[in-house]
């Protein structure tokens, strides 16, 4: 996936002035917000379920090694093999030889953000392999040419009315009368089309949300079903999950799970919650013949002990995005990469570097509802500080940003000296006002004014109008 974040500014200009997809975005605010206020609210133990959510993951960050060693062992021992991927294209190379191996030429796949990661996708199409989303709205987003815009809904971001228009466009052997103007019905039509393409994988390919040390098994959370047929139907099933995914026990899991799908969609648990403890067993009526895990690290290791270990306790539930404002106007191919909304602001900076991804952090109104939301409670707004505070560091921000806090920096230390030139600027800048008590132009603040009035000050500082409140306090005691 071609990297675009630096571009943030662009696309978000360009995001904005989409009436498609500020249509599309408007069900963001109105579905996931409230059902998932609702679902909250039905289990009074949720904060509880948080705490404890929290200190299993906290728990286990503080022995991954140990426990990723222990799963390793259990996998083995059911049959399973463990690959090891430092890198994305160490992972994609594991994954092409697994499928080189067993001569596949079509590859079915759940939805999977770390596949989206290692560009997975892209990459079997260049070696003639094809790879089939099974998901739906990964399904629909595949045939637009096109990546996801959310972590649990991908197709977020169109409207049905340009779903309709692509299953017309590609299931073109099916006939041109056909009602398609309920979501039902492209829901039975993507799964006509997609039953074929089961039986006809070699591979199956899905993601974790889970992997349990304690019995080597992978967990899959989802509502369609399609993760199940993707690992039983072919001959070989690879679990592409990056390395903090591991919990140590299944009890663990389903703790964690109860907190998940209520965050995410607001549901008490998703349709779908399928356990995989390796290949088919003799007794087993089906299953794959191979199981693989491919565990990938990819910059995750080099968050642990840091500022940043805290975004490793994240469970993809989107929750964070689903009530986050910037995300609500922009969307999030915005974010230029796999990752959007503030768990991608702190994340891609992570792994991609703050100096492609430093604009992502600075997206933020820092409103805290992100943390509020946060079933895990990651201080996201403490963190994308922390990448603005290394921005700065390095001098990749605008030299006027730079100038301007220096500036600013200096006054602040110094209280008398702030308070003499806020004295003076105040004001002036309140005289200038004029009648509308606006600015549509301000020097230096062109970032505001280029876009919306500054609304003028008012002709006393704070400092000042606090001192003749509390003179006005003591007089009227005495």
């Amino acid at each position: 996936m071609q990297i675009s974040s630096p571009a943030f500014k662009t696309n978000a200009r360009g995001a904005l002035a989409d009436p498609h997809l500020q249509e599309a975005l408007g069900h963001v605010r109105s579905g996931f917000i409230d059902k998932r206020q609702k679902a909250v609210d039905a289990l009074p133990e949720f904060d509880a379920l948080r705490e404890s959510a929290r200190a299993i993951k906290d728990h286990t960050l503080a022995h991954l090694d140990l426990y990723l060693e222990a799963y390793e062992e259990k996998v083995k021992a059911s049959g399973g093999h463990v690959h090891w991927a430092e890198t994305a294209a160490d992972a994609r190379s594991v994954i092409l030889d697994i499928c080189r191996a067993v001569g596949a030429r079509t590859v079915t796949k759940g939805k999977s953000m770390i596949t989206e990661e290692i560009g997975l996708n892209e990459f079997f199409e260049k070696e003639g392999i094809r790879p089939v989303e099974t998901d739906l709205g990964e399904y629909i987003i595949q045939l637009r040419g096109e990546h996801p815009s959310h972590i649990i809904a991908p197709a977020v971001h169109l409207t049905r009315d340009q779903v309709e228009a692509d299953f017309r466009r590609a299931h073109n052997h099916l006939p041109p009368t056909r009602d398609l103007t309920e979501p039902a019905s492209l829901l039975s039509e993507a799964r006509e089309v997609l039953r074929a393409q089961y039986f006809a994988a070699d591979v199956g390919i899905t993601g974790a949300n889970f992997l349990v040390a304690e019995t080597g098994s992978s967990i899959i959370v989802t509502n369609e079903g399609n993760g199940d047929l993707t690992q039983i139907l072919p001959r070989v099933h690879i679990v592409v999950a990056s390395i903090e995914k591991i919990v140590p026990t299944l009890a663990d899991a389903s703790q964690i799970l109860r907190v998940l799908a209520r965050s995410a969609t607001g549901q008490e648990m998703s349709v779908y919650t399928t356990v995989s403890t390796g290949p088919r067993r003799p007794e087993d009526p089906d299953g794959p013949d191979e199981y693989h895990v491919v565990l990938l690290d990819n910059g995750r290791s080099s968050m642990l002990g840091t500022e940043f270990q805290d975004m490793l306790r994240c469970i993809r539930c989107g929750a964070c995005m689903n009530h986050c404002p910037i995300y609500h106007a922009v969307g999030g191919h915005a974010y230029g990469w796999v990752y959007p909304g503030p768990m991608g602001a702190v994340l891609t900076p992570s792994l991609i570097g703050v100096d492609k991804a430093g604009h992502l952090p600075n997206a933020s109104t820092f409103c805290g509802r992100c943390e509020a939301v946060c079933p895990m409670h990651i201080p996201l707004p403490k963190m994308m500080r922390h990448w603005r505070e290394r921005e700065f560091a390095r001098g990749l921000n605008p030299a006027t940003q730079r100038y301007g806090l220096k500036a600013w920096a200096f006054f602040a230390r110094r209280p008398r000296l702030y308070r003499l030139a806020a004295s003076f600027a105040i004001p002036a800048l309140s005289a200038f006002g004029g009648a509308r008590r606006r600015f549509r132009y301000l020097p230096f603040a062109g970032g505001w004014t280029r876009h919306r009035d500054l609304p003028a000050p008012e002709s006393r500082t704070f400092l000042q109008q606090w001192r003749d409140r509390e003179t006005r306090k003591q007089e009227a005691r005495t």
